[in-house]
C-alpha cells in the first residue's frame, strides 16, 4: 500500500537528514491505545512504543509532536514533523499525497452511542435524522459522508475523536463515528461507561500505515525496521500488550 521511496540526486535524502539530526519527529494526536498519557503523565501506547522501537533500529531518538489531525499534511510538508504515526488510515487520497509504509494494523469505523439509546439507534438508517460527530479529516468523517443515511444526519466535525465521545456523553450529539481501536478501548469504561458501540455495524474496513513526505527514502528504512520487529516478535508483544493482537496484520498471514 506504500508507494516507496524514490529519492533522486536532485532530492535531499530524508533518511540522511533524519539520521544527521539524530531525531525522528513524529506527528501524533492523543488516541488511546495508540498514543495517550499514562497514569504517570508520560506518553505511552502501541504507536508510541512501536515508533520508539523503530527509532532504535534506525539509530535515532523519537521526538513526539502533537498535531491537529486535520492539518497533518501541512505539518509534514512544512517539515515540522518527519512522519505521521498515529493510527493513520491508508486512503487513496493519502496514497496520492504521501509515501506510506507497509500496513500493520486492520481497523474499521464504528458508531458510538449512549447505552440508553441502544434500542433507538441500531443501524445507520436509524441515525439519518440524528446529530453525528467525527474527527475532522478522519476516516470517521469520510465514513459519515459516504454512508447513504449518515450523510443525511446533522454532522459536526470535532478536533479529536475523544471530543466526539464527550459530545455524545453530554447529549450534544447522538452518535460518534470513529476508529474501532479507540472505541473498543474507551466505550463502556471509566468516564465513558454510559456509552457503547452499536453491535455488528462496521462502516469500512481499513489498514493503518505511517505517512512520510512524497518520495521520501525514509519509508523503505521504516519498512525494513518494522519487518525486523515482526520477525523478532517485538511487534506481536506490543499488540498483545495493548489489546490489538486480533488486528495485527502480521498475525493474519
Amino acid at each position: 500500500c506504500g508507494n516507496g521511496g524514490n529519492s533522486s540526486n536532485s532530492q535531499e535524502s530524508d533518511l540522511q537528514t533524519i539520521k544527521d539530526s539524530g531525531t525522528l519527529k513524529i506527528g501524533y494526536t492523543l488516541f488511546e491505545p495508540m498514543n495517550y498519557l499514562g497514569e504517570d503523565g508520560e506518553l505511552t501506547g502501541f504507536e508510541t512504543e512501536f515508533a520508539t522501537a523503530v527509532c532504535e533500529k534506525l539509530g535515532v531518538e523519537p521526538e513526539f509532536v502533537e498535531i491537529n489531525w486535520d492539518a497533518k499534511l501541512m505539518e509534514l510538508e512544512s517539515k515540522n514533523i518527519d512522519c505521521i504515526w498515529n493510527g493513520m488510515t491508508i486512503t487513496p487520497e493519502l496514497q496520492e499525497a504521501l509515501a506510506i509504509s507497509d500496513p500493520y494494523i486492520k481497523n474499521y469505523q464504528v458508531v458510538v452511542i449512549r447505552a440508553a439509546d441502544q434500542d433507538k439507534y441500531t443501524s445507520t438508517e436509524s441515525l439519518a435524522g440524528a446529530k453525528v460527530d467525527a474527527e475532522a479529516g478522519s476516516a470517521g468523517e469520510s465514513a459519515v459522508q459516504a454512508d447513504e443515511f449518515l450523510s443525511q444526519a446533522t454532522y459536526t466535525p470535532v478536533v479529536k475523536q475523544t471530543d466526539a465521545l464527550l459530545e455524545v456523553k453530554a447529549g450534544a450529539a447522538d452518535a460518534a463515528v470513529m476508529d474501532f481501536v479507540l472505541a473498543n478501548t474507551l466505550a463502556g469504561t471509566g468516564d465513558y461507561s454510559d456509552l457503547m458501540v452499536i453491535p455488528d455495524l462496521e462502516l469500512s474496513v481499513e489498514e493503518y500505515g505511517v505517512g512520510f513526505r512524497k518520495g521520501s527514502d525514509a519509508v523503505d528504512a521504516m519498512n525494513e525496521a518494522m519487518q525486523q520487529l515482526i520477525d523478532d516478535g517485538t511487534l506481536g508483544e506490543l499488540a498483545e500488550k495493548y489489546g490489538l493482537s486480533d488486528l495485527l496484520l502480521a498475525n493474519q498471514q
